[in-house]
């Protein structure tokens, strides 16, 4: 049996460097023509929707004042799609829909 060498800790595993340079590169687009253009060439159409839906879900839930067969309806989603998002918007750690969609609203 073969171990593998283990990788000092502040060595980063190449799928976060891959990470990692992948937000960087998210975060280097200037306007919403370049990130259009970036998202169409590194998404599938099918991923584009998705995401697409899923944003539209977490407005739409940030909203209040709707229930989530509304929202489904609306946002032609899946009731399952419209719990998740409510799920990582309430209990999630990440809180990276929080995180945008109050940073927009603070914009208006």
């Amino acid at each position: 049996m073969t171990t593998q060498p283990s990788r000092p800790a502040s060595t980063p595993a190449p799928k976060d460097t891959a990470r990692a340079a992948l937000l960087e590169a998210l975060l280097s687009m200037q306007s919403p023509e370049e990130m259009e253009a970036f998202l169409a060439d590194l998404c599938t159409p099918a991923e584009l929707r998705a995401f697409t839906e899923r944003w539209q879900v977490a407005r739409l839930l940030d909203g209040g004042g709707k229930s989530y067969r509304e929202i489904a309806a609306e946002a032609e989603a899946s009731p399952t799609t419209v719990v998740r998002v409510a799920r990582y918007l309430k209990d999630m750690p990440h809180q990276g829909y929080r995180i945008a969609l109050d940073r927009l609203s603070s914009a208006d």
